[in-house]
């Protein structure tokens, strides 16, 4: 029986692994063995993904017997996030923090994004290079921007990225993810706190409103910070990081956005690179209510799910030349983002860094390059969000 994730083929950083590929052609579904020893179903292809994402006898619930989670719930040590939760409670708790991401509050915010993304770029130009591009400035955007969308200092970034790199890494010992996401949680609980009593103008400042007024738990709202606070950064850095190595290694590509000054194709260009990157690589999971009958299998209730996103959205049936970075290409349906009620809650404002960012930074350093060759770039093989450790550049 295969085990999942699959390794990727060396020299191939921006493909999914040929054994998935395989599988894809082959049949939608087939069964896995994960890292503890279980076995679950997995999902290859696009359709059958969208359907089972979309599926009501499929569940979130990370606290149900066979759902294939990556690690122990007990490892967790804070009360489970809302991701990780059903209907009604999902939503009910979602519906809490989803006002600062809508379109319009987003967009309100792009000029902000905008200075970010111009000063670091002054800084890069004023200072030594070659320059690391993760630490100078794929780190520093969505950190910034996430900070003052929480209402997190700045200040402590160090302390909440180490954390973070600590959690999301697959080969943490579990003890060390626990100790981890204890610090965190702490932490967001002590602004919690700090929030009640002095409360401004920033998403958990919000919260605690719901606090006082007996709709949410001090715990959860917690929780809530830690979740956004991680997602609201590595998954962003890694794109925009992973991004810019994807175009210095497609140089048509590279110069077809550098020199359109196009919205729209800038916007394009953004879902044809999460599209082609995608890079959430240990699939979402889900576990089965009830027996579901599907592409000729059948998935029996409690038995574990696990929706690979990153073969999907690689799917020829839905994308022509899937395996060809094309920034002209209508990739609007990529499963990046997810899809159903647990769709990512953040992609407005994902979307918005990174156009903000890929209409930029090409621009402002037409002759930016890369300062190393492809083959001695760390890759995050060990992460649970793929991407580059370091990618040092030049112009």
């Amino acid at each position: 029986m295969l085990e999942f994730p699959m390794a990727r083929a060396a020299g191939c950083p921006f493909d999914p692994p040929p054994a998935m590929q395989t599988l894809r052609e082959q049949t939608p579904l087939t069964r896995v063995r994960i890292s503890d020893g279980k076995t679950a179903w997995l999902v290859t292809r696009y359709a059958e993904q969208r359907a089972l994402l979309a599926d009501p006898r499929v569940s979130s619930d990370v606290t149900r017997p066979g759902y294939p989670s990556p690690m122990p719930v007990g490892e967790r040590g804070a009360p489970v996030s809302f991701i990780l939760m059903d209907d009604p409670e999902h939503a009910r708790l979602r519906r809490m923090v989803t006002a600062p991401f809508t379109i319009k509050r987003i967009e309100a915010m792009r000029p902000g994004v905008q200075k970010i993304v111009d000063d670091l770029i002054d800084d890069l130009l004023a200072g030594p290079k070659p320059v690391d591009l993760v630490e100078a400035f794929a780190l520093p955007v969505p950190s910034l921007v996430i900070c003052q969308l929480l209402g997190v200092p700045y200040a402590d970034h160090d302390f909440f990225q180490d954390n973070s790199k600590v959690i999301i890494n697959r080969e943490t010992a579990p003890e060390e993810r626990r100790a981890a996401g204890d610090r965190l949680y702490a932490y967001l609980d002590r602004l919690v706190g700090e929030k009640l009593d002095n409360p401004g103008d920033d998403l958990l400042s919000g919260l605690t409103q719901r606090i006082r007024d007996g709709e949410l738990a001090r715990s959860d709202a917690a929780q809530m910070g830690v979740l956004m606070l991680i997602a609201g950064h590595e998954t962003t850095a890694n794109m925009i990081a992973l991004g810019t190595l994807a175009l210095l290694q497609h140089p048509d590509q590279l110069a077809l956005l550098r020199e359109s000054g196009d919205p729209k194709l800038v916007a394009g260009a953004v879902e044809e690179l999460l599209r082609y990157l995608n890079i959430t690589h240990s699939g979402r999971r889900r576990v089965a209510l009830q027996d579901i009958e599907i592409a000729g299998q059948v998935i029996r209730a409690g038995e574990g799910i696990i929706l690979a996103n990153d073969i999907a959205n690689r799917d020829p049936s839905v994308f022509e030349d899937p395996d060809r970075l094309d920034l002209r290409r209508d990739a609007r349906r990529h499963v990046a983002f997810g899809f159903g009620v647990h769709q990512c809650l953040g992609q407005p404002l994902a979307r918005m860094e990174l156009q903000v960012v890929y209409d930029t930074l090409y621009r402002r350093i037409p002759t930016l390059r890369l300062a190393t060759t492809l083959e001695e770039i760390p890759f995050k093989h060990d992460g649970a969000v793929y991407g580059v450790y370091e990618l040092p550049v030049t112009w």
